[in-house]
């Protein structure tokens, strides 16, 4: 067995403790867990929305007890400041300025309910996101890596959200939703919560920070051929030129979509692409970017339901490699 063989096998049981440990907390949501894991594989950040109580923010919160990194909690109500989030100055007793870090200054960050602050206080994130770095009176911070935000919502039809803007939108990697559990998933839930101590209490760390940097770099090694990124640039063409969408894939998405589909690769122990893993991740990367245009609202089409016609008509390659 080679080096990059051996690389791979500590890499596949490294995800595998995660996902165990993650689910000793979070039951019957392995396709959420995953989505979650490829993301943090590719420098991504997630989006999770769903109606509250759920496991949104236990979910999140069981990833970065998973993680042996900084971990902070920003709980969004409509009072929150972009000072709040990206840190402020202040004289010191010297006369110089002061640099205070704000909540944002951590590697894994939930940001919870995000879709309750004010779009100002939404846009203090786009920095951040994009450049993992914050800029505050004209001097720029960076932070420390892995950086990743995890960020919770509800519908946009409940009292009390804002709608994130497109352009904060088009920052997240994914979007993803967990659903309800199945009748068995509910009463094994009510079986570890209805307990004396929660389970989160004892979940501790299973993997480092030089683990995940290690695990990050190795996806960006994983082989796309020439065929694939064809592939992939083809469905985010075809978002663009169908009616049904007034906005369809960015540029960014189309990268993002990549780095999600070498992520799955190599979580299926493969160093190489494949049309299948862009299938499996185009919808939890792109859906979220589009905005259905008038006719498709008319006539009832989802995001999901335009994406998957355009992923019907888009010739899939047959030589891989």
């Amino acid at each position: 067995m080679n080096q990059k063989e051996n690389t791979m096998l500590s890499s596949n049981v490294i995800v595998s403790s995660l996902k165990q440990n993650i689910a000793r907390v979070v039951v019957g949501k392995d396709d959420a867990v995953e989505l979650l894991l490829t993301a943090l594989l590719c420098e991504g950040h997630v989006l999770i929305e769903d109606v509250p109580g759920v496991g949104k923010t236990t979910l999140c919160s069981a990833l970065a007890r998973s993680l042996s990194c900084s971990f902070r909690r920003i709980q969004f109500t409509p009072d929150i400041t972009p000072s709040d989030i990206t840190g402020f100055t202040v004289p010191s007793l010297n006369g110089d300025m002061q640099y205070r870090p704000g909540a944002i200054m951590s590697q894994i960050v939930l940001a919870d309910e995000i879709n309750r602050t004010s779009p100002k206080t939404q846009s203090a994130l786009l920095e951040v996101m994009e450049e993992r770095q914050v800029t505050v009176d004209g001097v720029t911070y960076p932070l420390a890596r892995p950086f990743m935000v995890l960020a919770t919502q509800n519908p946009v039809d409940f009292v009390g959200t804002y709608p994130l803007p497109e352009a904060q939108m088009d920052r997240f990697l994914m979007r993803i939703s967990i659903g309800y559990p199945t009748l068995e998933d509910e009463i094994e839930i009510l079986e570890r919560y209805c307990g004396a101590s929660s389970p989160m209490q004892s979940l501790g760390a299973v993997c480092s920070s030089e683990d995940v940097l290690t695990m990050q770099q190795q996806v960006k090694l994983v082989y796309c051929s020439k065929e694939v990124r064809a592939y992939i640039a083809g469905i985010c063409a075809a978002t663009r030129a169908t009616p049904y969408l007034s906005l369809g894939a960015s540029t960014r998405a189309a990268i993002a979509l990549t780095h999600a589909s070498q992520a799955n690769a190599l979580l299926c122990g493969r160093d190489y692409i494949i049309p299948e893993d862009a299938q499996r991740m185009a919808e939890s990367v792109l859906c979220h970017r589009f905005v259905l245009s008038a006719d498709a609202r008319m006539r009832g089409y989802t995001a999901r339901q335009v994406l998957a016609e355009l992923l019907a008509g888009v010739r899939v390659p047959v030589r891989l490699k």
